[in-house]
């Protein structure tokens, strides 16, 4: 079991602002309204989602380069680190070769998170390693990226986000049978849920099956998980 289970805010940004994400269809993403912020500034909405939850994380995902491949918008990142001093950042910015993700951490904005949907091989994870959170990717069933990277625990890091795309912020609950799946293939790694959770009584059923934590927005803008 779990010893410290990890609520982690999630921030999406698409052109500068802090976006709302529904199942996963990207192009689709608006600027976010929410209670815990006026206005979608990147460090506004993070200031408030930590007012929201105590985190020591949060998770960024850099639409712009994960869809179109622009490089990782660091200005939003500088304000976010800046409005949030002791907290850490998991970055996805479609980090796809060894070059790019040096690039990042000479930054020192955050730990990169290594999106299997952006990898051509299993390369980089293993180069990687514990500098790297490793997110396991899927949309309706299929598996992203290559199947070598699913199939194989032994690549991956300590720390696996299972990333069910399709899931998020439709409040359909966490991919549960999938989590299992993969905890069953590696029990040693120390796996975070991302899409699907609704509230306390999710994290709840997360913590007793001995996932380390959740990557979670909505339910936290909506009110329904705070504290």
């Amino acid at each position: 079991m779990a010893d410290e289970f990890e609520i982690i805010p999630v921030l999406d940004l698409r052109h500068g602002a802090v976006v709302r994400a529904r199942a996963g269809d990207r192009a689709s993403y608006a600027p976010i309204v929410t209670p815990l912020a006026k206005g979608s500034a990147p460090a506004d909405v993070a200031r408030g989602l930590l007012a929201a939850v105590a985190a020591r994380i949060l998770y960024v995902a850099d639409l712009d380069a994960i869809v179109d491949g622009a490089a990782p918008d660091r200005a939003s990142l500088a304000a976010i680190a800046e409005a949030c001093p002791g907290t850490t950042l998991w970055v996805d910015a479609g980090f796809a070769d060894a070059a790019g993700v040096e690039a990042f951490l000479e930054t020192g904005l955050g730990r990169p998170v290594i999106g299997s949907e952006s990898q051509a091989d299993a390369g980089l994870v293993r180069a990687l390693g514990a500098r790297a959170v490793f997110s396991l990717d899927t949309r309706e069933g299929e598996r992203l990226g290559p199947s070598s990277l699913h199939d194989t625990p032994a690549h991956w890091p300590r720390d696996v986000i299972v990333m069910t795309l399709g899931r998020i912020g439709v409040g359909a609950g966490p991919d549960l049978d999938r989590l299992a799946a993969v905890a069953a293939a590696s029990p040693a790694t120390r796996l975070y849920a991302a899409g699907g959770v609704r509230g306390p009584e999710d994290v709840e059923v997360l913590r007793r099956r001995g996932v380390a934590g959740a990557l979670v927005a909505s339910a936290i803008h909506d009110g329904a998980l705070r504290g």
